[in-house]
Parts: structure tokens; C-alpha cells; sequence
């Protein structure tokens, strides 16, 4: 089985190809590359694009462009090489990546994506739960984290990354493309201020 998976709900993208639960490829950069990045794994690995099985895409919790930019270029991919998609939560593949430890996602607005009780929540930073915290949030709000007794690792630490490869080894429920939706936790800004 051929998986093509990537994360753009964060600050930095993720993507990776994964061949039977074997990482082909991984890149880090930015949403806007997410097709490129694809691209690139497939000429790396020397795979070829039909031979794709399925996609796996972060829902987020995150940034409203950022998910739709992911969401789109699944469904993109999806319709264009007739395989099935897996929707996969940001949050969950962040734990995935440090287990044991508390996801946090940078939601803007001085707010955080999290877990609370178990559950995808946005919430102040000071109300995330105490513990090892990783996620671009846990890197914007450090000080404040670290001032209640939170542990986080140095900024260059790959736990703070959904990388694409837990993306991967998580999904499970494959279908249509279209039924991937992203997980806001909020209104948009652009709906807030209508």
C-alpha cells in the first residue's frame, strides 16, 4: 500500500510517502508547497503517482487557510488519481509524534487547539493542561506555559511538527474524498467580523 500524507492545518507543513508502513519521504515547509512537496517524494523514491493507494490529510484543528488549502488538494488528488482519502486529527497525530504529551496548536486570537478532557478544544493558553507540551502553540506561548510548571523542548524539536508519517500509521476509515471535512473549533475570522 502507497500513502501519500500531509498536514497543512500548522505554521509548518507537513507531507511524507509511506510504503507499507515503510517512510519513503518526508518534507517540513509551507502549505502553499504541499503539492510540490508531493511531487518531489514521488520523483525521490522513484515511485510513481499511479501507483498510489490512498491520501491521508490533517483536519486540524488550525489555520482556516492553511486546512482548506489540505482539504483541496486531497480532493484535488483524489478525484485526479481515482484513489480514497483518510481525514486524520492534527491533534492526534502531534501526540502521536511525543506520546504522553499535551498537542498544542497556535489558534490565534491569544487562543490554542487542544486537548481538554480528551476532546479537540480552543481554549487561553493558560488553560492547557500541565505537562510536556509540544505544537506551534506550546513554542508562541513557552513563557507563559513554563511560568505554570509546563514542560517544552527547544524550539527545533521534530515533536513540535504533525509530521505526516503519524498521519499515516493513524488513518484507518478510507472513502470519498468529500467526506473529509476540516475541524473548526471556531468561526472563521472573515465570519466573525460579518
Amino acid at each position: 500500500m502507497l500513502t501519500l500524507a500531509f498536514d497543512t492545518a500548522t505554521s509548518v507543513a507537513t507531507a511524507a510517502l509511506v510504503r507499507d508502513g515503510e517512510v519513503l519521504g518526508e518534507r517540513a515547509s509551507r502549505a502553499v508547497r504541499v503539492l510540490e512537496d508531493a511531487a518531489g517524494l514521488f520523483r525521490e523514491s522513484g515511485a510513481d503517482p499511479t501507483e498510489l493507494t490512498v491520501i491521508v490529510v490533517g483536519t486540524g484543528p488550525g489555520s482556516f487557510t492553511g486546512l482548506r488549502m489540505g482539504i483541496a488538494a486531497a480532493r484535488g488528488l483524489s478525484f485526479a488519481l481515482d484513489v480514497p482519502v483518510a481525514g486524520v486529527s492534527t491533534l492526534a497525530a502531534l501526540s502521536a509524534g511525543a506520546p504522553g504529551a499535551v498537542p498544542v496548536i497556535d489558534g490565534g486570537r491569544r487562543e490554542v487547539f487542544t486537548l481538554l478532557d480528551g476532546e479537540p478544544s480552543v481554549c487561553a493558553p493558560d488553560e492547557v493542561p500541565l505537562g510536556l507540551c509540544v505544537g506551534d502553540g506550546a513554542l508562541r506561548y513557552r513563557a507563559a506555559l513554563e511560568e505554570r510548571g509546563a514542560e517544552v523542548p527547544p524550539d527545533d524539536d521534530e515533536r513540535h511538527l504533525p509530521r505526516a508519517r503519524f498521519h499515516a500509521a493513524l488513518a484507518h476509515e478510507f472513502g470519498p474524498a468529500d467526506a473529509v471535512e476540516p475541524l473548526y473549533l471556531r468561526i472563521p475570522d472573515a465570519e466573525a467580523k460579518a
